[in-house]
């Protein structure tokens, strides 16, 4: 008998600007719920985004599970990811599911086995696939498909599992990871000794082993009794055996930060204008917050403790809050302190986290277990109940920006979910994005100060050396020289080598890893490159490898040229690997570490590192950017710039303010320590005035003179910009649809709008992941008006050729 049916809207997570209608069995299901449905030849996890109707569609499929007795997608979520695709133009599904652990979003998967036996005459598409897979071994289809680079292979596909040559399993979607123990749990308890005796009769470790376990509350890990406690498993059967123990599953949460003690809470009293600050804030929240707060505050000026303070204020009120921080600066030391504060009320969430950890953290949120959610990008999407703050600190940071869609920008979406929920929004940074500091200009955000570091420290003196003139007298035997040339000048290494005397410490800058930026034969010129991307490869000596550091190519280091056979090679350019030689040839007794992506892969690698800092076992720690944030040890009282040139020059409009918040954040590093400290930095552009402002620690100056720079030419914050990236295997399908594209706009959308169109052109890394790539770029005064034009893109034109994609970037971060 068939029982009542209704229909919902669901929400895929698929670049299709559209939900679909599934017919349900029973009641209606609530907004949020997620749901099992079938989809082409796949099954999906989808969620209900609203009720439907039989109205205009021809066939309508059933929904196959219905996967939530909850929604997992709250109101308030609902409401900031219809915020999000409309403003980022990218689908809802797409959106909805970063409101989510990935492991709720799961899709089937199609798995393909090859077969033993004769497989007959195969045409040649169908011969590179029986080739790419292993006879008895299963792969994805997706996979198969990537490696393969040969568009779709479902024909193929199809007609050898007709032949018997292969089969496709589709497996369902996998659940969630849920983590569980084994306990020992009383099933029935006896206060009487000797009705205990009785039961267990001459089998004395029986009545030891119920004892144990009465007395210690009942339930206990079945691992304690047969390992601590010394209880054979047979001993443990036999209580079961009797009906006086169960032996059962009990589910276990995830903490990964639980080995690492939280410690005391050592947040010192605020200083007068960090208490002026906390009850600025304070109020604001008191009172109904009406507008963000930019906090501006120079390095070492205690913006955690007014973070910590705030939040204290807002969780005394019943208020939940999430706390975002950069990525590479979500420390064990950084966690520790609103650990040391807050215990237990703290979920974590970053990157390194296993599915199954992020998933927990999420749970906990949910559940209201857990009031304070502090992670890197997505963190700003925990599901805390009653939001009542929200933290971006160092906001101007690169990685707050999502490079794929939906492509958001975390600071800007904090800003939107405060004002959706009613939350007190705080931006802290010592180097503000122009966006938040012309918001203030503008009267949009409310700006507060900490102007002077805690405990009348200064801002270390920051001194220039000129590369230029160093290059011209490096005969000096005290200069650091590889084969890229001078590495260390003379004054460079004598600061440091008067801070290895005093047993103080260094930190050295280059934001450029590997050993050698690329390798050149002398003879003919030629440099290695990519094969999927117009970069060149960089050397990484540790390894001995050549490395794409965008699509991950690797390949051996050559002993001579591919192209002319010659072994006269030059490494050229310098990275970290190679600094790190230098230092240890110029200072084999020092104790050297050094911190960049290969050095950091492992889940506590950052934390192991730094921890040997902190305990003064390094004296000289090396890295790129991820030492410039969020780093705060008494005993460095040297910060070296090895090159505060790299990246000033790229082919991009915030590469001037990228350099630097880089110098003025490593900066920041030096002197946090009762024994002051000195920034060197080597440049061969002393007069450039980013450089000169990062001289000076003057914020204003920079931020005045860069505002003016971005007039005119117009690019933001004066204006809003949309970079709309085509791309595609093929090179003139790349080109073709970018300038079909941009003349669609032109005659559809541009004229009698505020809108500027600009290009297209070859982007400027040409070629990505094996993808050729061509951009134009949208610009206006106006928001809405650039917004409108993104989206009847989106919906209305289409591009014709091979695998042809449309990336819809609104305020990108980069353009390269």
């Amino acid at each position: 008998m068939n029982g009542p049916r209704s229909y919902v809207r669901v929400a895929l997570p698929l670049p299709l600007d559209q939900t679909f209608t599934y017919a349900v069995e029973g009641g209606p299901l609530r907004s949020g719920t997620r749901v099992l449905v079938p989809f082409q030849r796949q099954e999906r996890i989808g969620v209900v985004v609203g009720q439907g109707g039989e109205e205009g569609v021809k066939r309508i499929r059933t929904v196959l599970s219905v996967m939530d007795a909850e929604p997992s997608v709250s109101e308030s979520q609902m409401r900031l990811a219809r915020w999000m695709a409309d403003y980022y133009v990218t689908s809802l599904g797409i959106a909805l599911k970063t409101m989510l652990p990935s492991v709720l979003s799961d899709t089937s998967r199609d798995v393909v086995t090859l077969h033993d036996g004769p497989r007959g005459k195969l045409l040649p598409r169908e011969a590179r696939l029986v080739e790419a897979l292993d006879s008895g071994t299963r792969q994805s289809a997706r996979a198969l498909k990537r490696s393969l680079r040969m568009g779709s292979i479902w024909p193929e596909l199809r007609k050898l599992a007709a032949a018997g040559v292969v089969s496709v399993e589709t497996l369902p979607p996998q659940k969630p990871p849920v983590k569980t123990e084994r306990v020992v749990r009383v099933a029935r308890w006896i206060d009487d000794i000797e009705e205990l005796n009785g039961l267990v009769g001459r089998a004395r470790r029986q009545a030891d082993a119920y004892r144990a376990l009465a007395g210690s509350g009942g339930t206990v890990e079945l691992a304690h009794l047969t390992r601590q406690a010394g209880f054979s498993r047979g001993v443990i059967r036999g209580l079961e055996e009797k009906g006086l123990a169960v032996v059962e599953d009990r589910e276990v949460e995830r903490d990964p930060f639980a080995h690492i003690p939280a410690g005391e809470d050592q947040t010192p009293p605020p200083t007068d204008r960090q208490e002026e600050v906390i009850r600025t804030l304070a109020s604001a929240f008191d009172t109904g917050p009406k507008e963000p707060f930019l906090l501006h505050g120079v390095t070492g000026s205690g913006k955690t403790l007014v973070y910590i303070e705030v939040l204290s204020h807002v969780l005394s009120q019943g208020r939940g809050a999430i706390v975002l921080v950069p990525e590479i600066s979500l420390t064990p030391q950084t966690v520790a302190r609103f650990r040391a504060r807050f215990g237990d009320q703290v979920a974590v969430l970053h990157s390194a986290l296993s599915a199954g950890e992020r998933f927990d953290a999420w749970r906990q949120l949910r559940s209201g277990r857990r009031r304070i959610a502090v992670g890197a990008r997505s963190a700003l999407f925990a599901p805390v109940s009653d939001l009542g703050l929200v933290v971006v600190d160092e906001e101007h940071d690169g990685s707050y920006k999502q490079s794929e869609a939906p492509r958001y920008q975390a600071r800007d979406m904090a800003v939107v979910r405060s004002a959706q929920e009613g939350a007190l929004c705080v931006l802290g940074s010592a180097t503000p994005a122009l966006e938040s500091w012309h918001n203030v200009e503008r009267g949009k955000f409310r700006l507060v100060s900490l102007p002077d570091r805690v405990g009348g420290g200064v801002l270390p003196p920051v001194r220039l050396i000129d590369l230029r003139e160093a290059r011209k007298k490096s005969k000096e035997k005290t200069d650091a020289r590889s084969e890229a040339g001078l590495v260390l000048t003379a004054p460079l290494v004598g600061a440091m080598s008067d801070r290895l005397d005093r047993g103080e410490q260094t930190i050295l800058l280059l934001n450029r890893r590997g050993y050698s930026a690329f390798v050149q034969c002398r003879e003919c010129g030629d440099v290695g490159i990519c094969p999927a991307c117009s970069i060149s490869l960089t050397y990484h000596r540790g390894k001995s490898r050549l490395v794409c550091h965008h699509c991950r190519h690797e390949e051996p280091a050559p002993k001579r040229c591919p192209r002319c056979g010659s072994t006269d090679l030059s490494f050229r350019g310098l990275g970290t690997e190679q600094v790190e030689r230098v230092v240890a040839e110029t200072f084999p007794d020092a104790r050297l570490a050094r911190m960049d992506v290969d050095t950091t892969s492992g889940k506590w690698s950052h934390h192991e590192i730094l921890g040997r800092v902190e305990r003064g076992e390094v004296d000289i720690l090396l890295g790129t950017q991820m030492i410039a944030k969020g780093l705060d040890f008494p005993g460095v009282t040297l910060v070296g710039v090895v090159n505060a040139d790299v990246g000033i020059h790229l082919p991009d409009f915030r590469a001037t303010e990228r350099t630097f918040q880089l110098l003025s954040q490593v900066a920041g590093r030096a002197g946090r320590g009762k024994l002051g400290g000195d920034v060197l930095i080597q440049t061969a552009l002393p007069e450039h005035y980013a450089i000169q402002a990062a001289l000076e620690h003057d914020y204003v100056a920079f931020a005045t003179r860069e505002l003016k720079e971005r007039r005119n030419p117009a690019y933001p914050p004066m204006v809003r910009l949309v970079n709309v990236v085509v791309s595609s295997p093929v090179p003139k399908d790349a080109a073709g649809n970018a300038e079909a594209a941009a003349r669609w706009l032109r005659m559809h959308v541009v004229p009698g709008t505020l809108v500027d169109l600009i290009g297209p052109a070859p982007s400027p890394i040409e070629r990505l992941h094996g993808r050729w790539r061509w951009h134009f770029l949208l610009r206006s005064v106006s928001a809405k008006a650039v917004g409108a034009s993104a989206r009847r893109l989106q919906a209305e034109f289409r591009a014709h050729g091979t695998d042809v994609r449309i990336a819809i970037d609104r305020d990108p971060s980069a353009l390269l």
